[in-house]
């Protein structure tokens, strides 16, 4: 149970700025939920119920107070084949599994495979999503009048020079509120929120898909639920890393891949489309001010009191006063710093940074883009570690025994270079394998030890494997086969 200092922790050590910046992620969840529903093909409802949805929920279950939660074009792009081809009660169902998958993974504790993410993947993450986040206000930059230029261009004015006079109104809900004023009095003629799609005008209902409860529906539903569960929890642990660096503090990654799971499962049955963490929205929360889950909170209500109740009102908010604030965030969000560390880095390091942006922008696929970054890493550290193993050899004086010293790590990548350091055409009487400063990883690790002893034995020589490590003498304990009876026969399969 929470204790009343962590209730207050929170929940409300910061209402002021929390409740602000929740007004101003609010409006601006608005045109990208309705955008995220057209690129999934279904009505603008669905997205904004699961951005109201998925808010309030993951602000009481979620592990990382100040991140936002909603519907989001990661997930939206995955489930167009699904909406085309069996109808939106077919998203709502993967919706729910796609929440139970996410759960249980939160139980098997997947959320620590984001320790094999490199700080480079993570540059790169970043930096990926501030250009798309910026290439997706291209459309309501192109094909447009000179007047939504000017108005773009005032709204950046009001958001980075209005906090050089006050800090207590967060600038970007300055920028909304001026805007939309002076755009409904002058009656310029430019887009709007209104012409995005229509709003709702009721409360979401709770509702079963309508869906066959067969096997044949599992079948369908399943591969895009399971997409969806991995997509979502890779985005929303990267952007709660995110957040944890911005705002200096920890979070509860278990909690989180569980909430977002919970949040998910209620959001299917409310007519809702799956979602996970916005990182643009997230740092929007951060940037005004938002620090606890009631920033959260307030984001996810006040959309729906938006909605309902000011629904006119927000119909009238140019869409340019959204762009400034999105183009904002892009610039808060890409690291700068990172062009300069290109040539300051390991040229590896900079690289997989590179590699993680371009695939990530060239896909429009956070996935894709970390899954590249990630297997790159890993080629690169096993290429590191393999150039950190060396053998060294000393003849005995009467030049009967060879010592070989083997320092470093043995494993897979290595394994050859520790065959290629035995001359097995020597004749000696015994070989002594000095491995006090090595360790043996794996079992193409083990096979090639195995190999090399039957190979000495061949030729005659008797072999002596010294200073094995505890865990690596295990490995030799299970897995080795040179001691075991018909060891010849054995090895060929090992």
């Amino acid at each position: 149970m929470p204790t009343t200092a962590s209730l207050q922790r929170e929940w409300l050590s910061n209402p002021r700025g929390d409740i602000l910046a929740g007004v101003v992620v609010a409006l601006a969840l608005i045109p990208e939920a309705i955008g995220f529903s057209i690129i999934a093909g279904v009505d603008p409802r669905v997205g904004l119920y699961a951005s109201f949805s998925i808010a309030v929920i993951i602000a009481f279950v979620g592990g990382r107070p100040g991140m936002i939660s909603a519907a989001t074009a990661a997930v939206a792009v995955l489930v167009v084949p699904l909406v085309r081809e069996h109808g939106v009660e077919y998203l709502f169902a993967a919706t729910v599994l796609m929440g139970i998958i996410q759960v249980v993974a939160g139980f098997l504790r997947l959320h620590l495979l984001m320790q094999y993410v490199s700080r480079s993947v993570i540059t790169g993450f970043v930096n990926a999503l501030a250009i798309l986040i910026f290439m997706a206000q291209l459309p309501e930059l192109t094909g447009v009048a000179p007047l939504t230029y000017v108005l773009v261009a005032a709204g950046l004015a009001i958001i980075y020079l209005f906090p050089r006079l006050t800090r207590s109104i967060p600038s970007p809900l300055i920028t909304i509120i001026v805007l939309t004023a002076l755009v409904w009095c002058m009656g310029y003629d430019v887009r709007t929120v209104g012409d995005m799609g229509e709003l709702p005008s009721s409360l979401p209902a709770w509702l079963i898909p309508d869906v066959p409860f067969t096997l044949e529906t599992l079948q369908i539903i399943l591969p895009y639920s399971l997409t969806m569960a991995a997509v979502g929890l890779l985005e929303s642990m990267m952007t709660a890393q995110i957040v944890d660096d911005l705002t200096d503090s920890g979070s509860d990654k278990q909690r989180e891949m569980k909430g977002q799971g919970i949040a998910n499962f209620f959001t299917g049955f409310l007519g809702g489309m799956g979602g996970c963490a916005m990182i643009g929205q997230s740092v929007i929360n951060v940037k005004s001010g938002g620090l606890t889950r009631l920033s959260t909170m307030v984001a996810g209500v006040f959309l729906l009191f938006l909605l309902l109740v000011l629904g006119p009102l927000v119909a009238i908010i140019p869409m340019a006063a959204l762009v400034a604030v999105m183009i904002m965030v892009s610039i808060g969000t890409f690291s700068w710093r990172s062009i300069t560390d290109v040539r300051r880095h390991p040229w590896q390091s900079s690289l997989v940074m590179l590699v993680t942006v371009i695939i990530t922008v060239w896909t429009h696929d956070l996935a894709r883009g970390v899954l590249a970054g990630v297997i790159l890493s890993g080629l690169f550290f096993a290429s590191k570690v393999k150039q950190m193993f060396t053998v060294t050899s000393v003849l005995s004086a009467d030049g009967a025994t060879r010592t070989y010293t083997i320092a470093g790590q043995v494993f897979f990548a290595s394994s050859d270079r520790f065959a290629e350091a035995f001359d097995f055409k020597e004749v000696l009487d015994h070989v002594v394998i000095d491995v006090a400063q090595a360790h043996f990883w794996d079992i193409s690790a083990i096979g090639t030890l195995d190999k090399a002893i039957l190979k000495f034995r061949r030729e005659g020589t008797t072999v002596e494997i010294v200073g094995l490590n505890e865990a690596s003498a295990s490995m030799v304990q299970r897995f080795a086969v040179h001691d075991k009876p018909g060891a010849q026969a054995q090895l060929g399969g090992h």
